[in-house]
């Protein structure tokens, strides 16, 4: 039995003595331990110990998760796959780095493991359709193909904020910038066009661009730590189907 069906086990072993003394579980604060009681007791086969470990990290790693592969229900099978692999392979946790740290760099492997993925399913049918289309762009796999009602609201409230952000910037660097930037003008087309040195569209342009930075920071700031949010029914979702899939695999290996 490997070292992931053990641990299956004994939380399953656990579970049947009492069901974890359900009454005792619901005594203790599981939210309040520190993570090397958390460990241990995850290590003895407490569910409600494990589950307490995803709880608390489930928004952090969602974001790292989803940050690489950059589509939500992809970031969350990459969290459960790395759920299941730290619980196989807790035993081999050291307390070198913390959790949470261990946790990511789990997290990150197994994404990164699925862009290598991605990148193979780019095959030869690919390639033939699109040599048949002539100079058409392959398309490779990533991102998200289609969006939800959501997301076009977001993004249509994104493009505002930058279209206001743009119309407030100084006439001179507000036009340097539509040009280079957005109509991707050449520096030497833009000088030509505005009767001005190339130096100067480079100068503008820098200028433009660093204070358009300022200007979406100043504006975005207070929400940017409410991005990909990661609580509530979906982070309770992702710890109910791992825990299901530790029972199953408990079951197996009975």
């Amino acid at each position: 039995m490997g070292t992931f069906a053990r641990l299956a086990h004994r939380m399953e072993l656990g579970l049947r003595k009492g069901r974890l003394a359900v009454q005792d579980a619901r005594r203790l604060n599981y939210a309040d331990m520190d993570e090397t009681e958390l460990v241990r007791r995850t290590r003895a086969g407490e569910r409600e110990a494990f589950r307490a470990v995803m709880q608390r990290h489930n928004q952090r790693l969602f974001r790292v998760a989803r940050s690489i592969v950059r589509e939500e229900t992809e970031a969350e099978d990459v969290l459960q796959e790395a759920y299941l692999r730290a619980f196989g392979g807790l035993d081999a946790f050291r307390s070198e780095s913390s959790l949470l740290t261990w946790l990511t760099r789990i997290v990150i492997n197994e994404a990164n493991g699925r862009l290598r993925k991605r990148r193979t399913l780019v095959g030869i049918e690919q390639i033939e359709a699109a040599q048949g289309r002539g100079a058409d762009v392959i398309m490779f796999p990533f991102g998200e193909t289609t969006m939800t009602p959501e997301q076009n609201v977001a993004r249509l409230q994104v493009r505002r904020l930058l279209e206001s952000a743009i119309d407030d910037l100084p006439d001179g660097f507000r036009v340097v910038f539509v040009m280079r930037d957005i109509e991707d003008c050449s520096i030497a087309e833009t000088a030509e066009s505005l009767g001005i040195p190339e130096e100067t569209v480079k100068t503008r342009l820098f200028r433009a661009r660093r204070l358009l930075r300022a200007a979406l920071h100043e504006k975005i700031s207070a929400t940017v730590h409410d991005a990909f949010p990661f609580l509530g029914q979906r982070c309770e979702c992702i710890t109910e189907a791992v825990l299901a899939r530790l029972d199953a695999a408990a079951e197996s290996a009975d």
